[in-house]
């Protein structure tokens, strides 16, 4: 009996079977998490009534008086923003790396009453973030396991196509649809591969952008290409250089508190502003003051980042891409849009549609995948067996 040669695309077969194997199940997690949290705020916002305030013909508290209510509540711990948007509860939120907290105060920015506490550990979209991204555990563990299987998992869409490409016209018309009325083998291996293939380019998108934030030579890689072979600028935190003059913080003293009087500039040079606006209120002597202002509630890539020196409340530039979104680069655009385009919100309720579509298809992947190669390994022990009793 003559063997036929092993061609190019059987061994692609050889190393897409294997892949899928060994990724299978982290695939099939990050699918079905993602999934969970394509509609993450469309879920809240239905179901969390504290987040929404009646719009009042009355001033709203300044940032420094909502921060006095909150701090009363938890009196140990730090604020590092509180939002404003029109028709919403104001958030403050206090967060640590170093205290391991994270909590998150709502509170009508018209009257100060204090509408929820959240300790945002016990937090269910909270878990299932952490899951998604750490596999709940230590950030330098569980992030590599994942990145790497979303890196195979990129070849594997690569190689599915390669793979799936008809030979001929004739068999081109099996590709594109899938036999509803078929046993159950031919169903199951069609939905692997015609549903796979129309959603490949979506699942090939949030590989990518999830490698970009899972694997940080990805994303300086990915910054080198779009910005014509310049390396990505790390952020740094802002200083406020006038600390060190003892007679300009003696002056501040005596003022209205810094980030009030920057929040009230912002919005009065912005009238009918419906965006969000979150001030990070300074956490040292020598801290900025920084402004998160964003004219798309629904995205985060084009808020301008404003940061001002808490005593002279001059305006500081920054070398960073966080800074002015019209004076960001495209490099720094792509490199912002990065998460937005991960969840599919860049274009709007379409784009998280797909962004869900395209988890759900990458979590059944590796189960219908499993399921042919079960069923193509069956059939040839049974082969074997059918042999070996002709011997």
């Amino acid at each position: 009996m003559v063997k036929k040669k092993k061609n190019l695309r059987h061994w692609i077969g050889q190393i897409h079977l294997w892949l899928g194997l060994s990724s299978g199940l982290v695939v099939c997690f990050l699918g079905i998490t993602g999934c969970i949290l394509a509609f993450q705020v469309e879920i809240e916002n239905a179901t969390q009534p504290y987040r929404f305030v009646e719009v009042q013909q009355k001033p709203l508290l300044p940032p420094s008086e909502i921060q006095k209510i909150t701090d009363k509540i938890l009196p140990n711990k730090e604020a590092h923003s509180v939002g404003y948007q029109d028709g919403k509860s104001s958030i403050v939120t206090y967060y640590s790396l170093t205290d391991t907290y994270f909590w998150t105060v709502f509170v009508d920015p018209y009257t100060g009453e204090v509408l929820k506490v959240k300790d945002m550990s016990q937090d269910f979209f909270r878990q299932v973030i952490n899951g998604h991204y750490y596999l709940w555990l230590p950030e330098d563990i569980g992030q590599p396991i994942l990145t790497t299987a979303t890196m195979m998992f990129a070849f594997l869409l690569i190689s599915g196509l390669v793979l799936w490409w008809p030979k001929n016209r004739a068999a081109s018309k099996k590709r594109f649809t899938v036999k509803w009325n078929a046993k159950w083998r031919r169903v199951n291996y069609d939905l692997h591969n015609v549903v796979g293939f129309y959603l490949t380019w979506v699942m090939i998108f949030l590989a990518l952008t999830g490698m970009v934030m899972g694997f940080q030579w990805f994303a300086k890689t990915t910054y080198w290409m779009a910005s014509g072979g310049k390396a990505m600028i790390p952020f740094t935190e802002s200083v406020s250089k006038s600390a060190s003059n003892p007679t300009l913080v003696a002056m501040a003293e005596g003022k209205a508190p810094a980030q009030d009087m920057l929040w009230a500039k912002a919005r009065a040079e912005r009238p009918g502003f419906k965006g969000n606006m979150d001030v990070h209120p300074p956490h040292a002597k020598d801290a900025a003051i920084e402004l998160a202002i964003n004219p798309d509630p629904g995205t985060f890539w084009k808020a301008d980042y404003l940061f001002y020196d808490r005593y002279t409340l001059e305006e500081m530039k920054v070398d960073h891409m966080f800074g002015k979104f019209d004076e960001a680069s495209t490099a720094d655009k792509i490199a912002r849009m990065n998460f937005d385009l991960h969840v599919g919100a860049v274009l709007g309720l379409p784009g998280k549609i797909l962004a869900f579509c395209g988890s759900l298809v990458a979590a059944s992947l590796p189960i219908t995948g499993f399921l042919i190669w079960r069923g193509r390994r069956k059939k040839a022990k049974a082969k074997l067996q059918l042999a070996a009793a002709a011997v």
